[in-house]
């Protein structure tokens, strides 16, 4: 009895660490957002040279979550976060002390090869040190971090430059070499089986995905090798004993549709994230330096009831969890459609709702997706989750980007009471009829599962 008790506390603290590393990590991302045009002033750089300051970041960051999450069904998950904290913390010194572009865009792309390895550990930890029925209290007090970060990424960006040169960004996440002594204490030393990696088949999958968002989102000539490597490591994943990714894990009906269903409901989330800083400027007229403050109250209501959107899933199942993520989504894009030219407090409150949606509605996929997930498949499994949602939303900006620049004074919300900001009122008014076909589907999909089970029961 006391045993359990010390483990119990033992994985909650390694849970609150791991939280703490996750609003690091996902800060980390958000930091240089908001100094490119310092740094395109600096170095005499085009909009789309200092882009690639983000843009490698996260496309890194993307694949390097799958690819962490392969070696974590190897390799011991101290050793991994070890290896990437020291990699992240190496690159913030080197892009500190940078005097050129390019020695800053290595150390971003260094930076993001080691923080991947974070989102990949987060979605693990749930997983191997909670039971299935304290999952999703788990997943949710970890996206508590992913909150955090996004509510604090623009203030202390904000913050930091106004005192200091913007390179002082890159001393953030020199704090995560704190975590690493309690990782050490509370990770314990499983791994997995001591198989062969097929390197092969994660530099195609690799290739694949960088070519496909790099024909998304500059040139569509990218596609056509995009595709070529797409069905290079299909075949691969079939003709080798030990793959990078096994094919038996997308026969697994409950794991791929889950994971179809989570890349459309991403892609539809990160308009929340791209679209509000565009409208609040063009249609609120908002300066820039208010532009991440009315944005925070949203992120700082996530990251206050994550916990309790995970402690619904476990108390009241994955299904209400997602009913009442979808309703509070549909709720929000359809208020935005109606009253896009309202007030920015109006549009604080309405992306409050659409936060705290996503939040919940990222809960419920990830723990309906881990569920069904063998053990020895957990970590590329969770790592392919992660590396999806960075596709979709890739992908969804570069569709919402393209949707913004049509002119157009047609509105398709009849009950839109101004007409300004009429483009953004009909992309939301589109997304609240994607999600309320989604919540049919997925009522529909839980229906037929009901009735297959009472089959093979009476069976």
């Amino acid at each position: 009895m006391m045993e359990n008790m010390i483990k119990k506390q033992a994985s909650e603290r390694l849970l609150i660490i791991m939280m703490l590393t996750v609003t690091f990590s996902s800060m980390s991302i958000l930091l240089f957002n908001f100094v490119l045009p310092l740094i395109s002033e600096e170095f005499q750089l085009t909009n789309s040279q200092v882009s690639w300051v983000t843009s490698a970041y996260t496309l890194i960051y993307g694949i390097g979550t799958a690819i962490y999450g392969k070696l974590a069904d190897r390799f011991q998950l101290k050793n991994l976060l070890t290896f990437g904290l020291i990699l992240f913390s190496f690159a913030s010194l080197l892009g500190f002390f940078s005097t050129s572009y390019w020695l800053l865009l290595v150390a971003r792309c260094l930076q993001a090869a080691g923080a991947a390895t974070i989102p990949a550990t987060a979605t693990l930890i749930p997983i191997r040190y909670f039971p299935i029925e304290r999952r999703g209290t788990a997943m949710g007090t970890v996206f508590v971090g992913t909150a955090l970060g996004s509510a604090l990424g623009p203030v202390i960006s904000a913050l930091v430059v106004s005192a200091v040169d913007w390179r002082w960004l890159f001393c953030i996440p020199l704090f995560l070499l704190l975590t690493l002594p309690f990782y050490f204490k509370y990770l314990g030393d499983e791994k997995g089986a001591d198989t062969n990696l097929d390197w092969l088949g994660g530099a195609l999958l690799a290739l694949a995905v960088t070519q496909i968002l790099l024909g998304v989102t500059n040139d569509a000539g990218w596609l056509i090798g995009g595709i070529v490597a797409s069905i290079l490591f299909i075949i691969r994943i079939h003709s080798v004993k030990q793959p990078f990714v096994q094919p038996e894990l997308f026969k697994n009906k409950k794991y791929s549709s889950n994971l179809v269903l989570a890349f459309f409901i991403t892609g539809m989330g990160y308009s929340l994230f791209f679209l509000t800083p565009l409208f609040l400027a063009d249609v609120q007229k908002l300066p820039a330096s208010l532009i991440g403050f009315a944005m925070v109250p949203a992120a700082a209501a996530s990251a206050i009831l994550n916990r309790q959107g995970g402690k619904l899933a476990d108390s009241k199942g994955t299904s209400y969890l997602f009913f009442l993520a979808s309703s509070l989504l549909i709720l929000c894009f359809f208020l935005l459609s109606t009253f896009i030219g309202s007030s920015a407090w109006f549009i604080a409150l309405f992306l409050i709702m659409g936060n705290v949606g996503q939040s919940f509605m990222m809960i419920a996929m990830s723990k309906s997706i881990s569920i069904p997930l063998p053990k020895e498949h957990a970590g590329i499994g969770m790592g392919l989750l992660m590396m999806q949602n960075f596709i979709s939303g890739s992908i969804a900006i570069g569709i919402y980007g393209r949707a913004v620049d049509i002119e157009t004074r047609s509105s398709w919300n009849p009950l839109l009471h101004s007409s300004m900001g009429t483009i953004y009122s009909n992309i939301f008014f589109v997304l609240v009829i994607l999600h309320v076909v989604i919540l049919i589907v997925y009522k529909l999909r839980k229906i037929n599962e009901k009735h297959k089970g009472k089959f093979v029961n009476q069976k």
